[in-house]
């Protein structure tokens, strides 16, 4: 369960309309590569890491290290955590 400030942290990083792109493709494919991703997007690589470390740090997404490249996947139960709050609203 997500206490109050962590939803609306994670909220606020999915109010932006590219990490909310970004999250959808990272929902889309399971686990994606950052080389994936800047194929996808039309942003430079260190728009790209900045967008993710918000996302990373509210934990919305998971990352691995492979190589020299980073791996994303989508934290389920933190949007799922999110989703359970939206229908509390509802």
């Amino acid at each position: 369960m997500m206490n109050t400030e962590e939803a609306a942290r994670a909220f606020k990083a999915l109010g932006d309309e590219n990490r909310l792109r970004i999250a959808r493709i990272v929902a889309e494919r399971g686990e994606i590569c950052a080389c994936h991703l800047l194929d996808e997007l039309d942003m430079t690589q260190p728009t790209l890491s900045h967008h993710m470390k918000l996302l990373r740090d509210c934990g919305v997404v998971k990352a691995r290290k492979e190589g020299r490249w980073m791996h994303y996947s989508l934290n389920r139960e933190v949007v799922g955590a999110l989703a359970s709050l939206l229908e509390e609203l509802g």
